[in-house]
């Protein structure tokens, strides 16, 4: 066993609360920072990478960087496009904050490729759940518990995570239109068998990436029409990586997720959309009762992504839980975390 696991472990049997932390990249998403920073960057490096079985195990302080080198040398990726928010973003991190990019609306979120994780939790106790398989995921699926969890949990010190071969061909096509037209226009598209691998409409320009074999990508741009955006892998990029103009400046960001047919929502300011119109983001000082009643007529909720203050952050940034599955919450912490270590107060106020 590494000293640096025994370094973690001496500290979770002091008992204190702690601040578990990569590279300190997402510090500003969730609830107030609470606790001593417990740093994992030192325990790093992948385990396992089988290129043939599509799967890769990495320690919690790898890179994602440095996984995404190695898989891009085999043509290989993590499809899920997990944004990094800076340059040091850890694998960990990215667990733990559950995120997923552009692709999510095609292929699935980072939860659905999560295999397996090795945790230390509130005791010292080493636990490891799911494999390097899919079949080896039954019963109660602990380890994509794990994904957005927001490291309430436990320490997470491995993980495993199914990985997809690089696209043959990609292709991205820009129109303009209103956003009502738009809303329309993508759920629509969304019924035909068109190989659409990411959504983007923001102040009348809809943008769409074609990923898969060349003929089908060739042919679904002549369907579609518009104009061939030239660097696209930018464009992806910035929007993943919230470096685009929209993201900019000091104004609360919020993310709402909504039925991707729900029409314009009666909230206004800047407003950009993904995934078909099933991710929303916006931009406004709003008091989060407000955003949340429009999100409870249209079946959606919001969380303040970004620009929360610290009242906000102290009353909470997620949306308020049913009492049931606060119950189910709780009584999660309490066998994975007796002594409230973890994060306290990263997710809700009493987790």
């Amino acid at each position: 066993m590494s000293n640096v696991v025994e370094d973690f472990r001496s500290r979770i049997l002091e008992k204190k609360p702690l601040r578990i932390r990569g590279s300190g990249s997402k510090d500003f998403y969730g609830g107030p920072l609470v606790g001593d920073v417990l740093e994992t960057r030192a325990h790093a490096g992948i385990v396992n990478y089988e290129p043939t079985e599509l799967v890769v195990t990495a320690k919690c302080g790898t890179s994602l960087a440095e996984i995404k080198s190695v898989l891009a040398a085999r043509r290989q990726f993590l499809p899920f496009e997990a944004p990094s928010f800076g340059d040091d973003a850890t694998i960990g991190g990215v667990l733990a904050a559950g995120l997923s990019g552009p692709r999510r609306m095609a292929v699935g979120s980072l939860r659905d490729f999560v295999l397996g994780t090795r945790i230390m939790d509130g005791s010292g106790r080493e636990l490891k759940f799911g494999g390097e398989v899919m079949k080896n995921v039954a019963g109660y699926d602990v380890s994509r518990l794990m994904a957005g969890s927001l490291g309430t949990l436990g320490l997470i010190l491995e993980v495993s995570l199914k990985v997809l071969p690089l696209p043959v061909a990609e292709s991205t096509l820009r129109l303009e239109m209103t956003q009502a037209d738009a809303l329309a226009v993508m759920n629509r598209w969304a019924g035909k068998p068109l190989p659409i691998s990411a959504t983007c409409w923001h102040d009348g320009l809809l943008t769409v990436r074609l990923s898969g074999a060349e003929a089908a990508v060739r042919a679904a741009q002549a369907t579609l029409g518009g104009e061939v955006l030239a660097d696209a892998d930018a464009f992806w990029d910035d929007l993943r990586e919230q470096r685009a103009a929209f993201f900019g400046g000091e104004t609360p960001l919020w993310r709402l997720a909504v039925p991707s047919v729900t029409p314009v929502l009666d909230l206004p300011g800047p407003i950009l959309l993904e995934w078909n119109g099933a991710q929303r983001w916006l931009r406004g000082e709003f008091q989060p009762s407000t955003v949340r009643e429009v999100m409870t007529t249209v079946g959606g909720h919001a969380r303040l992504f970004r620009g929360a203050s610290e009242a906000h952050r102290a009353v909470g940034v997620f949306r308020p839980l049913p009492p049931a599955i606060h119950a189910i919450h709780k009584r999660l912490k309490q066998v994975f975390d007796p002594y409230g270590m973890f994060n306290p107060g990263r997710m809700y106020s009493d987790l």
